[in-house]
């Protein structure tokens, strides 16, 4: 490559480098840097574990070499995971389409139509299967939803008992996440084999769960079972097989008032482990209880229908320890491949897959039968449980040998999975060839193979009956040509990184790389099951070794867990190791979590969940923690202290020069410090969390190290902490190994440290498809490369401050008036001079092209910017001629130029219709409208809605697909 890639990545150029140096007053960036980052934080130590930079190419063939060292064999494995077959368009328009991967949470609802009608097409999929009124737009995997499933039922539940039910049939990881999650609440789990239990023996509980199949295949009818917890006043929640559920009784037909699940086998790999979107749907009622996020139906300033985020948006911010689940996000672009699998085959397509993975089941066991083979249950769908007194383990090798994964039970039972990508093996038409058919058949010592079977082995009144997914989406798009138009129609309704600079603060929008996505869809990466043996998975564990080894010393801790999938896991996996070390030292009572008012509020949701009390900690006026407040607080719960949390540089954008004051303080009264890791991006390669008096972090792969938002997910929020907190690191009792790192490349050999605590994600590794992203940044970049970009972050960051602080306040600023990689600009006083606040800012830089900064976070009224180091000096420009024009409109405004109620700011965004349609009566021309500026108009963007109603979406709450007359 002609140019090192980090030139690639970083978008400032020298020349502009040196310009935006010169009108800061700084003669280079190291001259900025220190006059910004305390010098009493700065390491000394260079950083040794990253090889010098790769290029592009050298990049993809050590992950080419990695990917070899995997083996993908055919997975029959399922335990929830399952072979699927991604349709090309979705392959091609969706995942691997930056329209899509690079866009960013739809918190402004009128440039976000496009992913939020396909949230909406999630939805109502989800909720339609599932026989219950409302879904919302997807959890982060099927064990934490279980999870969430549960705390929703303790929440609404008028059962005083604290006990809860669940059906021994569960998947062993979904079993291992309960039982941590519980423990940390103080919830009693009873374990019971429900199928057998006489449901007038139930004891009373708040809630009970059911595996719908189970996990061992078995088809039965719980409704028995639901009716009588829901007698005594419990709720019932079911984890049901979405594909299942296009041939079975729905889990609201039944009596289940939630269900849960995932809809990995949806068109979505499974990249051992993840991301894929788990689901969540509950009955009537029970919508204003719902964790995550939920998309409505509102109307804009025209009275037509538009898409928002209802309820729940960003609930953490505004609920904090009493928010129902820390969970702030979703997994966005696997939801959106979801609802396009769904889409695109429809409701009879997703049946006819279904019938003919269950014919395959069918077939197998009638032929296992035949030859006197016990096979477990007489109903079934997809998944066999076969009994094979003291040949389990023989025969799951046997199986290895002709490259087909089984699960041993035990050493007296195996089960398998026939799925989607089984069923196009062509069994059943050509048997005497047909390698799968054989393959299995042999595996049990059967001579030939075996056909399907059409005969159905479930239990007659659970045959579905009832309809699903009959808005006309899901009828109209079978042809290619259609899918793909109606792909690139909604990508069209939105905006993503692909057209401009997003310049969120606290997000870090950045680039994601084309070479660093590239090898999320090689199927050695993203056909690997989560619980493939341990010598087929050995080039994602020297991958996943890499990481933890970087990570480690990138941020001056001594061991790293990839497995959070999304930094609210992250969070709570580093409270969970705090609150398991202070009990392995018998201090119980130490409960207490100090957490600054101005903390991102699933801070405070986290660390309820990890069973410990909130203290708030005020803050200064120049955003600082207050040392005497903290001090004061210490003192007070100095015998409970659990913990600190802080986020650094602070959450108000500024280096803090006493954090080391803090940091000892908590120390010192016997707690242990939680530094949040989501501002990373201002402090890699010039200062590390372990040596600031952190004993635990989340980092933010999806933020620093580049991994897509998604649109709202996929994120990757590893934890990493000291060695006296390692062990309490999250575990997984299927993991490969349990060393960490599973390869060290210092020693060439597996770490030695073993992480025991309570998993929190349904995989060992978490979202494990997706680390080749980060791998492959942190490859290219180097040590001094990403040193170089939080330096260039830095520098954008102040650069902004210093060109717009003369238009609007800057709030705070650190030693030197300086700001660390973002900044908030303070509209309050704006509002009160001119009546325009920061809500028509943000939206009036719609129709300039720009999607709005993070808006009254961390303090109500402002806008907080962070551009990155990957925006070039031309686009910062634009941003600040749009912002620095904007404030001109609204002196406009004030000075009587355009009425209060009738002006360019109050009404935006503009839609193309809105300027076109009808007679202009507005004060302004239709030109300033929809061309502020002067700049090119060929590249114009235009929003597909005007305003969104907020409040009318909240008082009319539909979460479903609305009819086509609704757009008439």
């Amino acid at each position: 490559m002609s140019i090192p890639f980090v030139d690639r990545h970083i978008g400032i150029d020298a020349d502009a480098r040196q310009l935006m140096l010169d009108a800061l007053g700084y003669a280079s960036l190291d001259a900025l840097m220190d006059a910004a980052v305390p010098s009493a934080i700065r390491q000394t130590a260079p950083l040794r574990s990253l090889p010098a930079p790769a290029t592009e190419a050298e990049a993809l063939a050590e992950l080419r070499a990695l990917a070899a060292h995997n083996r993908v064999r055919r997975s029959m494995i399922g335990q929830g995971y399952y072979g699927t077959v991604t349709p090309a368009v979705i392959q091609r328009n969706v995942l691997e389409n930056p329209s899509w991967y690079t866009a960013y949470t739809p918190y402004q609802p009128e440039i976000s139509q496009g992913r939020l009608e396909a949230l909406l097409n999630f939805q109502t999929m989800v909720s339609e299967l599932a026989g219950l009124h409302t879904a919302n737009a997807s959890m982060l995997d099927e064990a934490t939803a279980v999870v969430e499933g549960m705390l929703l039922a303790r929440r609404a539940s008028g059962s005083a008992s604290n006990v809860f039910l669940v059906d021994s049939d569960i998947f062993a990881q979904t079993r291992a996440v309960l039982d941590g999650r519980a423990e940390a609440v103080g919830l009693e789990l009873q374990y019971l084999p429900l199928a057998e239990t006489d449901p007038a023996e139930l004891p009373e509980a708040f809630g009970v769960f059911v595996q719908y199949p189970a996990a061992s295949g078995r088809v039965w009818d719980p409704s028995a079972v639901i009716a009588r917890v829901k007698s005594q006043g419990g709720l019932a929640i079911v984890a049901a097989d979405l594909l299942a559920l296009t041939l079975i009784t729905s889990p609201g037909e039944l009596g289940a008032d939630v269900a849960v699940g995932t809809t990995q086998r949806f068109g979505v790999p499974m990249g051992f482990g993840g991301p894929h979107a788990g689901y969540l749907a509950v009955r009537e009622g029970l919508e204003r209880q719902m964790p995550g996020r939920l998309v409505g139906v509102s109307k804009d300033a025209d009275g037509r229908p538009a898409y928002r985020l209802t309820l729940q948006t960003r609930e953490q911010h505004i609920r904090r320890d009493k928010a129902t689940s820390n969970i702030c996000t979703a997994q966005v672009l696997l939801a959106v491949m979801a609802s396009m699998f769904g889409v695109y085959h429809g409701p009879d397509g997703l049946r006819r897959i279904a019938e003919g993975v269950h014919a395959q089941a069918a077939g197998f066991a009638a032929r296992l039968n035949a030859a006197g083979i016990e096979v477990a249950h007489a109903d079934f769908f997809d998944t066999l449980e076969v009994r094979v007194p003291g040949r389990a383990a023989e025969i799951v090798e046997t199986a290895r040998e002709r490259d087909l994964l089984l699960w041993q039970v035990d050493s007296d039972t195996v089960r398998f999975s026939f799925d989607e990508v089984t069923a196009a093996s062509g069994i059943g038409f050509s048997r005497a060839t047909d390698g799968l058919a054989a393959d299995l058949a042999a595996v049990f010592g059967l001579s030939d193979g075996f056909g399907v079977s059409l005969t159905p082995h479930l239990p007659e009144g659970l045959r579905r009956a009832s309809e699903y997914m009959t808005h006309p989406v899901f009828h109209v798009h079978r042809s290619e040509t259609a899918m793909m138009r109606y792909l690139k129609r909604l990508a069209d309704r939105d905006y993503a990184l692909d057209r401009g600079m997003i310049p969120l603060g606290s997000c870090t929008m950045k680039l994601n790389a084309a070479t660093e996505m590239a090898a999320v869809t090689w199927p050695e990466f993203s056909a690997l099951h989560p619980f493939a043996p341990l010598d087929d998975v050995q080039g994602s564990l020297v991958m996943i070794g890499h990481l933890e080894t970087w990570l480690s010393e990138l941020t001056g801790y001594d061991a790293v867990s990839l497995q959070p999938n999304a930094g609210s896991q992250g969070e709570l996996a580093g409270l969970l190791a705090i609150r398991g070390y202070h009990r392995s030292r018998g201090d119980v009572h130490r409960t207490v979590c100090l957490i600054p008012s101005s903390a991102h509020g699933t801070n405070a949701a986290s660390a309820v969940l990890a069973g410990m009390r909130v203290v708030v900690i005020a803050t200064t006026e120049t955003g600082d923690v207050d040392l005497a407040d903290l001090r004061a607080k210490i003192a007070e719960h100095r015998d409970e202290l659990a913990a600190l949390m802080i986020t650094y540089p602070s959450t108000h954008g500024v280096y803090e020069h006493e954090v080391m004051q803090v940091t000892a303080a908590v120390h010192e009264a016997g707690g242990q410090v939680y530094i949040d890791g989501a501002n990373l991006n201002a402090l890699l390669g010039y200062a590390r969390y372990g040596d600031i008096g952190g004993d635990v972090s989340h980092l933010n792969l999806h933020k620093t190290f580049c991994i897509p938002h998604g649109g709202g997910g996929p994120g990757v929020g590893p934890v990493a902490a000291k060695a006296h907190l390692a062990e309490f690191l999250p575990g997984h009792p299927l993991a490969q190994m349990h060393q960490h790192p599973p390869f060290d490349h210092t020693t060439g050999h597996a770490g030695t440290v073993e992480h025991r605590g309570a998993p929190v994600s349904a995989a060992p590794y978490g979202s494990a498809s997706i680390l080749p992203i980060s791998w492959a940044y942190a490859r290219m970049m180097g040590a001094e490369g990403l040193t170089d970009a939080t330096a260039n972050a830095v520098l954008a960051a102040n650069y902004v401050a210093l060109r717009l602080r003369d238009h609007y306040p800057v709030l705070y600023a650190g030693e030197n008036g300086l700001v660390a990689h973002e900044c908030i600009l303070d509209l309050r006083p704006l509002k009160e001079a001119t009546g325009i606040g920061n809500d028509d800012v943000a939206k009036r830089l719609m129709d300039y092209g720009f999607h709005a900064p993070t808006m009254s976070f961390p303090v109500a009224g402002t806008l907080m910017i962070e551009p990155t180091e990957s925006e070039d000096l031309a686009e910062l420009e634009r941003f600040i001629q749009a912002m620095i024009a904007i404030r001109l409109e609204a002196d406009a405004v004030a000075a009587g130029e355009w009425p209060a109620d009738d002006n360019p700011l109050v009404n935006a965004p503009h839609t193309a219709e809105s300027v076109i349609a009808g007679e202009w009566q507005h004060a302004y021309s239709r030109e300033l409208a929809v061309y502020p500026s002067a700049g090119d108009r060929t590249a114009k963007y235009w929003p597909p809605v005007r305003r969104v109603d907020q409040a009318y979406g909240d008082r009319n709450l539909v979460c479903a697909c609305p009819p086509i007359e609704a757009f008439a």
